[in-house]
């Protein structure tokens, strides 16, 4: 009697792990399925010849398929990157399968004042044109650090480098209208928060912190947009969807272990989530739109509380305040 409760036993054991099994591959074939189809694709074929391009962090992830793309359309690229070896690997990739030579590294740290502004210093001085910006770069870390200049890093990194970098290079962007700002940004289950009376938390969850440096980005993109109305200089911002990329290495063991396999079956492929960055470089689609916020290529609407132009004007603010503008920098 024993033995045969046992079998039984192993029985309903097996047949409950295969019908488990199924159900998780079903979820996973169905979560599959729902990305490809509502995946945004870029349909432009535009030409960017004579075109000049910034796409910071461009020598990984989605900032390095941007760039190819954007180099396969014949415009010059500037591949604004802290790793200048890393950068020069990848610059050297994308010049031979696009067939343009006129790409090109420069060195930008953006969790650093001083870095962006000798960035800046040096287009300003060499290139007569910018006609494309794109904010792409970005950090997520596990680890607590704060940047010489008094910043926390993620948050610097991510929304008061790019901040500062707009205001450096505003003047060429608009000589040479009609040009466009594009920026990665992210309002990610609406979860993430900018404290107006704490916004450089120096304290905290810092992964939480890379949720509320995207949502940061997009009140700074309505706000940058209000003040260039009119102007021929274009702000948008876009999220581009949960991507497997680079980012997620700051995951220390043994979460990496479990997050690897997510970002592997359930996250977009680098390729398809620069999608929707390229989209608003180079699509006619887009031409004059402004302040607007994108998802797979498609616009989408925001939240009350990031939407706030009174909340983006005030952290607007405080912005100028933490990046030390001087009064002789250019006015936005």
């Amino acid at each position: 009697m024993l033995k045969l409760l046992e079998l039984f036993s192993c029985k309903v054991i097996t047949v409950v792990a295969g019908a488990v099994a199924l159900l998780l591959a079903f979820i996973t074939l169905a979560i599959k399925t729902y990305n490809c189809i509502t995946l945004g694709i870029c349909k432009s074929e535009k030409k960017m010849n004579g075109k000049t391009v910034i796409i910071t962090g461009a020598n990984s992830g989605i900032g390095y398929e941007t760039a190819l793309d954007i180099a396969k359309r014949g415009a010059r690229v500037i591949m604004a990157c802290r790793n200048l070896e890393l950068a020069q690997k990848a610059r050297d990739e994308i010049a031979t399968k696009s067939k343009n030579d006129n790409v090109i590294v420069r060195q930008l740290d953006l969790s650093s004042l001083k870095s962006i502004r000798d960035f800046a210093r040096e287009i300003n001085t060499n290139e007569t044109k910018l006609d494309v910006l794109i904010h792409n770069a970005g950090m997520a870390s596990f680890d607590k650090k704060i940047t010489s200049d008094g910043l926390e890093r993620t948050m610097a990194t991510n929304q008061f480098g790019p901040f500062l970098l707009t205001h450096l290079l505003i003047d060429l962007l608009r000589r040479s209208k009609p040009s466009r700002i594009v920026i990665v940004a992210s309002e990610l289950y609406r979860v993430a928060n900018v404290n107006m009376e704490n916004p450089n938390p120096l304290n905290g969850f810092t992964v939480y912190l890379y949720y509320v440096s995207k949502y940061a980005n997009i009140m700074f993109t309505l706000e940058l947009a209000r003040r260039l109305e009119g102007s021929g200089v274009t702000a948008n911002c876009l999220h581009p969807g949960m991507i497997d990329s680079g980012i997620w290495r700051s995951v220390p063991f043994p979460l990496n272990l479990p997050m690897k396999l997510v970002t592997k079956i359930f996250f977009k492929n680098p390729e398809q989530g620069a999608q929707t960055s390229i989209h608003l470089a180079v699509s006619d689609e887009v031409d004059g739109v402004n302040g607007k916020y994108f998802m797979d290529c498609r616009e989408h609407t925001l939240s009350r509380g990031v939407s706030d132009m009174a909340r983006a004007r005030k952290y607007w603010d405080i912005c100028e305040k933490l990046v030390q503008l001087k009064p002789d920098d250019p006015k936005i």
